[in-house]
């Protein structure tokens, strides 16, 4: 029988941790209380806590997160929001929810972090924001970002959907900008069984207005105060991440390992170029990312031999054909471009085998053998 190595592997982690879940979930049900259920506030108080901050709004999903929480600050048509061009296009969508225009500055070639040294060049008088993405399980340039953004007078809305529990400088991401964005899709490290969201903020007012946003507009039931949507974290999910949250750390140690095991085996084969981790952050390895000219072909290899990979992505938002109207052309941003011919995501999960590692990196080894 083939090895078969998967990209992810979520009935593992669900049986590690099966009857704290099932009870979670029993608990819910015999409550009967669906929707904002006490567990929904539990777990936002748990959230807030691990992150630092005052308040954590939990929320329907990580592209929700980023959408109220720039429409609560105000950013809308007529507005410009700064972002780096290799990112999932959830961010830019966010942006476009809103009525607002992405702003796409190219990335660091080494880290995938947004290059802050081109920040600047991007604000124009209608520049409303800058919406770092902590990508991969990293951490962006938050000194230079907050720095900026005081000098311009910008808010900052992080993007922090495959960085939980990752640091800057001893600080969380999530707790440095005006709000942060997010995803607890289950394949995240922090993920549920289903979609689900948060927003975080320091802000009293901001996490009053996003709450009620999410909510209808509601200021008390049936009182509408403005136009929402419904956009509510579902309490099962809520139990159920709130099972998962003490295990979170635990669990992005074990992805820290593994990527230094792959680190160990991988440095120096072929043409492969591994992911730096940027200077001043912790790396809670989202993803574990090789880059590679010969990428397509490596990833057919792979798949070939048992083992799963992603490619993330392989078409930056500004090629999409959703933004053809920002007319952007090929070439643009060509280290973002450059990334998405290149890169290939490895399996990545806490409970990967170290036998399921060594096989990875031989089957990487034998295809540039060839």
């Amino acid at each position: 029988m083939q090895t078969v190595v998967p990209f992810v592997d979520l009935k593992n982690q669900y049986q590690s941790i099966q009857p704290a879940i099932n009870a979670a979930i029993q608990t819910v049900l015999d409550e009967a209380y669906f929707v904002l259920g006490r567990q929904v506030g539990e777990f936002e108080r748990q959230y807030a806590d691990y992150v630092g901050v005052k308040h954590c709004i939990g929320v329907s999903n990580g592209l929700d997160a980023l959408r109220m929480a720039l429409s609560a600050l105000g950013v809308g048509a007529g507005d410009e929001v700064i972002m780096q061009a290799n990112t999932y296009i959830a961010t830019t969508l966010a942006v476009s929810a809103v009525g607002a225009t992405p702003v796409f500055v190219d990335c660091d070639p080494d880290t995938y972090m947004i290059d802050a040294n081109l920040i600047e060049g991007a604000i124009t008088p209608r520049t409303k924001a800058i919406m770092p993405v902590h990508l991969t399980g990293c951490a962006a340039d938050m000194d230079a970002i907050m720095s900026i953004a005081q000098h311009h007078n910008l808010l900052v809305v992080e993007d922090v959907a495959q960085a939980h529990g990752a640091f800057y400088k001893g600080k969380m991401c999530g707790a440095f900008g005006h709000a942060a964005g997010f995803s607890f899709y289950p394949g995240k490290n922090l993920g549920a069984y289903g979609d689900g969201g948060a927003v975080t903020t320091n802000d009293d007012a901001l996490a009053e207005r996003i709450r009620r946003i999410a909510n209808y507009g509601q200021r008390a039931k049936y009182v509408h105060v403005e136009k929402g949507v419904n956009a509510r974290l579902d309490t099962i999910q809520a139990a159920i991440l709130s099972v998962k949250l003490p295990h979170l750390a635990a669990w992005n140690e074990a992805r820290a390992q593994h990527a230094e095991k792959y680190q160990d085996l991988l440095t120096g084969v072929g043409d492969l170029k591994l992911q730096k981790t940027p200077l001043g952050s912790t790396h809670t390895y989202h993803v574990f990312i090789i880059e590679t000219e010969q990428r397509d072909a490596l990833q057919k290899h792979l798949h070939a031999n048992g083992v799963q990979t992603i490619i993330h992505y392989p078409t930056p938002p500004h090629l999409q054909d959703a933004y053809a109207e920002l007319g952007i052309p090929s070439g643009s941003f060509p280290l973002a471009e450059r990334l998405a011919k290149r890169t290939l995501s490895l399996p990545m999960y806490p409970e990967l085998r170290d036998d399921q590692i060594a096989y990875v990196a031989d089957q990487v080894k034998a295809f540039f053998k060839r």
